[in-house]
């Protein structure tokens, strides 16, 4: 009977447990007795206006619950806050400075040096007095329901939808204590219950039909600026029948600006334009009058044109008793106190000349060309009026162009040190790059890269003494050099960069060599590329390499190695060519859009697309290179890669990729391909569960051999053991991601995320059993890879670290749902740690 009773009393003891839990510990606690928590939002009846515009304008919005419950973290930390003690702490810490402070004058180095400490220990001590500890930072203070606030929001409301037409419409809110139907607390509360303390606000909209245009009118004083209007409707922004809309009408008056300064216009601003509208005529129309004021009662407004065009090239410096010489190159005139740049080339990059009337797109253009030549630190284009001297010059207006700019540091060098963890060894590296501007006097650039590190890898081939799951490590040297030589122009043998300017034409030459020394090969490539770089708009680039050679070396090779690593290849001729002297040439083509920024905060698109043919004219050397003992190949290889960034809110985005890609031999009868062609998936920018380049090809698996390279690893219960550290080359590439980034607290974001994709064999002589493509099977073969992500934004560089584990294993030889073997340090091989610079995508 007692154990009976004991069995029925624990049940009922951890729920009155609980219950207190539940009370003790309800967000409610932290209100003061006559306030209430602003819970939940509701918004009504918008079936026409933008819910998410309208959403935006709350001046009060409930704590955050996804994807981290904020008002609970905040009240976590508050159980460890003691504002007492740490008033105490902030007290005391500026009396001990004070004191030392007063002893350490007259050393006023001594003082200074103190006064920054007591600055920066008080800021600390003072910030978590204010605001919290850091628990209670990385969360939210509990919202307080202000009704004041509310009637705020509701009144933008309707001044929000007003602005869209909708002048027959309605806003009314009301705001309702939540009384929860069964509530712990308010079963155990007490007089003083927890519950009707939560507040829910609705804001309740009736739209009614919104004002469209049903006419457009015109009142322009000035003859002249009215005829370059009415020229230029067709590009207007206003549309009878369109919806009323006073975003859409600021954006027609700044059009008027734009097009008036751009026809000479100097003066004109948007204040000359008003928009009226008419709503008494027939229901829900609008007659919209445009009205274009003059600068003076009776009098036009002026046109300018251009005198002269000065450009200053070495705006900044000063020297005392010397004036500037002074060259003129076409119209333009250029001052400097030595004319280190071709005047003939920055001329090009001129778009404003003597004759013209003055034209804004012409100014920033300008300024747009002379910045992206990277020899200068700033530029500006100012413009003077010129003084009339007679009644003649008093109607003809005249503006005089100044263009100034200032010249950047003309040698920079930059050393980058660090080191890698791959493979259970650390791995320090070394960079130095040195910047050459101006180098021969063309506004050239000139760029000398040298590297140097260790990179552990993953070992290909096991050896006599592998008997773990994993292989060891092995240890890489790396050593690379190269050099970059960027013109401002396109080096052809035509003259049409005057022509080409608008778009940014660049020609660049690189040569690079790359030295790669393990203990089973040591191999060497040397490159040189050939590019033509220019743009067609400040976010879309494109790239053509007529020229792209390298030649590639194996100068060691351990034969035992070369002998196992043959059965990791598609066949064997392929192995027998990745480590044979080959010469790969190729040329290829890349169009480039990308919206976004740096640190990726718009809504934005990014799509690349990449086109490569090699060994074309293989033909016409072939023979010779091959009594040389140099093999070459043909190929074509065509990449893809979509991203979009959807903006959520200011500071969560929805992003997602989409990457294909294909690579194959180009002439019949040749079925191999350089190694460096082919395409890998997995690693910290792919699917991020698995190893880089260890994924795939189809549902291929990768087995441990012995020494003999023939007989497969057992472990001891008699399993064959699979190999997770082989890089996988694949002639078809289809991957993808989808990601979701939240800020968490401070300059840390999150991120959720899932990633799937994989490669296939296209050829059929491929010895990697369900490695080949097939259009029945090959949707059953994505591996899909889950996981959470932390990104330190600390503005000039980005911090990733993600944590993935496998979904679904395509490879896996029985149970390709790996998700039940999900653990977090349980195998290496199930869950990834990928630490990079950057978001992944």
């Amino acid at each position: 009977m007692n154990d009976k009773l004991r069995s029925r009393a624990l049940p009922a003891g951890l729920l009155l447990l609980g219950g207190w839990l539940a009370v003790g510990c309800s967000p409610l606690r932290l209100l003061a007795p006559n306030q209430q928590l602003l819970s939940h939002i509701e918004l009504q009846g918008v079936k026409q206006a933008d819910a998410e515009r309208i959403q935006a304008l709350y001046r009060q919005e409930p704590n955050s619950r996804f994807p981290l419950p904020k008002l609970a973290i905040y009240q976590l930390g508050r159980t460890f806050y003691t504002p007492d003690k740490l008033q105490r702490k902030l007290d005391a810490t500026r009396a001990r400075y004070d004191e030392r402070i007063v002893a350490a004058r007259p050393d006023s180095a001594l003082v200074g040096k103190l006064l920054t400490k007591r600055e920066r220990q008080t800021r600390r001590l003072q910030l978590a007095l204010d605001k919290g500890n850091a628990i209670m930072r990385l969360g939210e203070p509990p919202v307080i329901y202000d009704s004041a606030l509310t009637r705020q929001t509701a009144e933008q409301i309707a001044t929000f939808l007003k602005s869209k037409g909708f002048f027959r419409s309605r806003v009314q809110y009301s705001d309702t204590l939540a009384d929860r139907r069964f509530s712990l607390g308010r079963l155990l509360g007490g007089a003083d219950s927890l519950h009707r303390r939560r507040v829910v606000v609705t804001y309740n909209v009736t739209e009614n039909a919104p004002f469209h245009y049903s006419q457009l009118d015109y009142d322009i004083a000035d003859t002249a600026v009215a005829r370059r209007v009415l020229a230029a409707q067709p590009a207007s922004l206003l549309h009878v029948g369109d919806q009323y809309d006073e975003e859409i009408i600021g954006q027609e008056r700044a059009r008027f600006e734009a097009l008036l300064k751009n026809d000479g216009y100097f003066d004109f601003r948007q204040q000359y334009v008003t928009l009226e509208a008419d709503t008494s005529f027939a229901p829900a129309t609008v007659r919209l009058r445009t009205l274009i004021a003059s600068p003076a009662s009776g009098q036009p407004h002026p046109r300018y044109t251009i005198r002269h065009v000065r450009f200053i090239t070495d705006a900044g410096t000063v020297r005392f008793g010397q004036k500037r010489d002074t060259i003129r190159q076409d119209s333009t005139y250029f001052l400097a106190f030595q004319h280190n740049i071709s005047p003939k080339l920055l001329n090009r990059k001129v778009a404003v000349h003597p004759g013209q009337y003055y034209n804004l797109t012409n100014t920033q253009t300008t300024q747009r060309q002379i910045s992206q030549l990277d020899v200068f630190r700033f530029t500006n284009v100012n413009y003077v009026r010129v003084r009339p001297t007679s009644a003649a010059d008093s109607t003809r207006r005249q503006l005089d162009a100044v263009i100034a700019a200032s010249p950047a540091k003309r040698y920079q060098e930059t050393v980058e040190l660090g080191g890698t963890y791959v493979a259970g060894l650390p791995g320090p590296f070394g960079n130095l790059r040195l910047k050459a501007r101006n180098p021969f006097g063309g506004a050239e650039v000139l760029e000398l890269g040298l590297r140097a590190g260790f990179e552990g890898q993953f070992q290909q081939v096991s050896t006599s003494g592998d008997n773990q799951r994993n292989l060891p490590g092995v240890l890489t040297t790396q050593l690379g050099a190269n050099i970059n030589l960027l013109l401002p122009q396109f080096l052809v043998p035509w003259h049409g960069n005057r022509f080409l300017t608008r778009y940014n034409p660049r020609t660049r030459f690189t040569l690079g060599y790359n030295f790669v020394s393990q203990p089973f090969y040591t191999r060497t490539n040397l490159e040189a590329t050939y590019d033509y770089i220019w743009q067609r708009s400040t976010y879309h680039q494109f790239v053509f390499t007529p020229i792209d050679l390298s030649l590639v070396n194996t100068s060691r090779l351990d034969d035992t190695f070369f002998q196992q690593l043959v059965a990791q290849f598609p066949n064997p001729e392929a192995a027998a060519f990745t480590f044979a002297r080959q010469f790969v040439p190729s040329l290829s083509f890349t169009s480039l859009y990308n919206s976004n920024d740096f640190n990726q905060t718009r809504d934005a698109k990014y799509l690349r697309l990449f086109a490569e043919v090699g060994g074309i004219t293989r033909p016409l050397y072939q023979d010779a290179l091959n009594r040389q003992g140099i093999l070459v190949t043909d190929f074509y290889r065509l990449n893809a890669d979509y991203r979009r960034y959807h903006k959520l809110t200011p500071t969560s985005f929805f992003v997602y990729r989409l990457n294909g890609g294909l690579v194959q031999p180009l002439r019949s009868g040749t079925t191999v391909l350089p190694y460096d062609k082919y395409f890998f998936a997995g690693g910290a920018t792919s699917v991020r569960a698995w190893k880089p380049r260890r994924l795939g090809p189809g549902s291929y698996t990768s087995y441990l051999f012995e020494v003999d390279g023939v007989t497969v690893k057992r472990d001891k219960d008699g399993n064959s053991v699979r190999n997770y550290n082989v890089e996988q080359p694949g002639e078809l590439l289809l991957e993808g991601s989808v990601e979701y980034r939240f800020p968490l607290f401070s300059f840390i974001n999150g991120a959720l995320f899932t990633d799937f994709g994989n490669t296939w064999a296209l050829q059929s002589d491929d010895q990697r059993p369900g490695a080949q493509f097939s259009p029945t099977r090959f949707y059953r073969e994505f591996a899909v890879s889950s996981g959470f992500g932390l990104r330190f934004d600390f503005t000039f560089l980005i911090l990733r670290l993600d944590v993935a584990t496998k979904v679904y294993d395509p490879t896996a030889p029985l149970n390709k749902w790996a998700i039940r073997n999900a653990s977090l340090f349980g195998s290496q091989d199930q869950t990834a740690f990928n630490l990079g610079i950057g978001y992944p995508f």
